[in-house]
């Protein structure tokens, strides 16, 4: 039978986990070989592979996202006039639009998702987590209902100097033992976001039906803003964490069609041929911190892959193209290599 669970600490689940893990002496990881050489070659051990996850429900509002104003005084007015408000803003979430209200959503879940795999590191001994994945996907037969879950391997440093917090990061094996040779080390694993909502104006409107090629300036404008405010939000949690820097993962954009709720209301109506276009930017990185000045040379990483060099490719690429955070230009790289490997391909 399944404990009761208030929501504070480890769930009852993780909490035997992890005390199987601690009682049997041994410990998991998702490591590759390359990647458990190198993280030993700057002092560090796995000691076990943890994770930390939420559901969360997202509130709606009618047929529509609640938080998705346009906030344009010109909605339900005739697309020739425009009640004489002028082009439509971008509401953003980072500027107090109602939009912020999900985004505030969203950052609750992702950092009680992180607070619950950092409590899995400490009881484990562990001072961080290394090769950290986020992802965020519908819940199940719950349209309403969102699941937060990340997923990395708990490190320990070869020492007596323990870190007060654990740290978090996104970076595989070999991306954090090349941190740490340059100086450096992960503070924490971060999420920028930003929901940004457009009103489709009169200009927008007569951009789309052109029979020319031009710029859909409205459209230009929504993207570049929301991923600009993504962007910050992910520097000001860096600064916060007391980071010097933030080592990008991946950047995420959606854009879809809403019906414009604004002049829905305003023409007394639940429904309204004016539309609005939402565009929701993602930015994941972890904000890194500097614990050496000198300017010492860093040492070469006594890591030395054995095997069929196509086949180590092949795993390489294979890796890559399943991460959520594959670098697109890390994939043709790898690609061409093997391609130039000739007869060990």
């Amino acid at each position: 039978m399944s404990e009761s669970w208030s929501g504070a600490g480890l769930p009852p689940a993780a909490a035997e986990r992890m005390a199987e893990v601690r009682g049997s002496g041994t410990w998991s990881s998702a490591l590759s070989t390359g990647e458990f050489a190198a993280v030993r070659a700057v002092g560090f051990e796995p000691v076990g592979q943890v994770m930390g996850s939420a559901v969360y429900h997202v509130g709606r509002s009618g047929r529509y996202w609640g938080y998705h104003d346009c906030l344009f005084n010109g909605a339900g007015f005739g697309f020739s006039f425009g009640g004489g408000a002028g082009p439509a803003p971008v509401a953003l979430s980072g500027q107090g639009a109602p939009s912020a209200a999900l985004v505030d959503v969203f950052e609750q879940a992702r950092r009680t998702a992180l607070g619950r795999m950092t409590a899995e590191c400490s009881v484990l001994g562990g001072d961080g987590v290394v090769a950290a994945e986020l992802t965020m996907a519908p819940f199940p037969a719950q349209p309403n209902c969102l699941e937060f879950k990340v997923i990395g391997t708990a490190v320990r440093a070869n020492g007596p100097v323990r870190s007060k917090t654990p740290f978090t990061s996104h970076l595989d094996g070999q991306g954090f033992a090349k941190l740490v040779t340059a100086g450096w080390v992960p503070v924490e694993l971060l999420v920028g976001m930003s929901v940004g909502v457009r009103h489709d104006d009169y200009r927008t409107q007569r951009q789309t039906y052109s029979w020319q090629n031009v710029e859909v300036t409205g459209w230009s404008q929504l993207v570049h803003e929301v991923r600009a405010d993504a962007r910050t939000q992910l520097q000001r949690q860096g600064a916060r964490r007391g980071g010097d820097g933030v080592i990008l993962a991946n950047g995420t954009l959606r854009v879809w069609r809403e019906g414009c709720l604004r002049a829905a209301s305003r023409i007394g109506g639940t429904s309204s041929e004016q539309e609005d276009h939402v565009a929701e930017a993602t930015m994941i990185g972890t904000t890194v911190a500097r614990f050496e000045t000198g300017g010492s040379r860093p040492g070469t990483l006594a890591v030395l892959p054995l095997g069929n060099r196509g086949d180590r490719l092949r795993k390489r690429l294979a890796a890559v193209a399943s991460s959520p955070y594959g670098d697109p230009a890390e994939y043709r790289r790898l690609v061409t290599e093997l391609n130039d490997a000739g007869g060990q391909g």
